[in-house]
């Protein structure tokens, strides 16, 4: 039940995003951008979310709108799956290991977006891919998804591997966040009794 499909269109981009929450992992995206689609199928196999993804962008220019714009429709995506967030475990965290790199991701579905990013690739590029891309697009993702998101890199030397690492890792804590608390699965995770 806990899906949701959201179709973003503008004068830069044409998107549409496809989701289950309680999937295995499954993924299709197809953004024109070779190096993000395989970030994004990092974060649907390991954070068990099934992910559909089709983006048309104004890639002539750059891949920015394109990235940014997948961002902005895959939230809005989690936040119409998240429903009113009933029985979630609502916290997620993850330290992630990848060779050289070290990530650290703690999340919070809270419905008060905010990003700390504490990562500095030491590349302007992964292949022809923007490296700056990395924080749009989770900075898209938090914002758009309600989502307080911290991204830390502690330790890396490679590029892609730190990228790689910070998309795995937001992607496990959001397993964890996104999974329902057998223990309270009939009550909204705050004292407040709204998220």
């Amino acid at each position: 039940m806990r899906q949701a499909k959201i179709t973003r269109k503008t004068a830069e981009t044409d998107i549409t995003v496809s989701i289950s929450l309680d999937g295995t992992g499954q993924y299709d995206n197809q953004t024109g951008v070779g190096f993000f689609d395989h970030m994004l199928d990092q974060l649907a196999r390991h954070s068990l979310i099934d992910m559909e993804i089709r983006a048309a962008g104004d890639l002539h220019i750059d891949d920015h709108h394109t990235v940014e714009d997948t961002g902005i429709a895959l939230g809005q995506a989690l936040t119409q799956a998240l429903g009113d967030k009933k029985g979630i475990r609502r916290y997620g965290a993850c330290l992630l290991p990848m060779d050289d790199a070290l990530v650290r991701a703690a999340l919070d579905l809270s419905g008060r977006p905010f990003l700390v990013w504490n990562m500095d690739l030491p590349t302007p590029k992964i292949g022809t891919f923007d490296t700056e891309l990395v924080r749009e697009f989770f900075q898209a993702l938090s914002t758009h998804g309600g989502i307080t998101l911290h991204v830390d890199a502690l330790h890396g030397i490679n590029s892609h591997h730190m990228a790689e690492a910070a998309f795995k890792a937001v992607a496990r804590a959001l397993r964890d966040a996104v999974e329902t608390d057998p223990r309270k699965a009939d009550a909204i995770p705050s004292t407040k009794g709204a998220l």
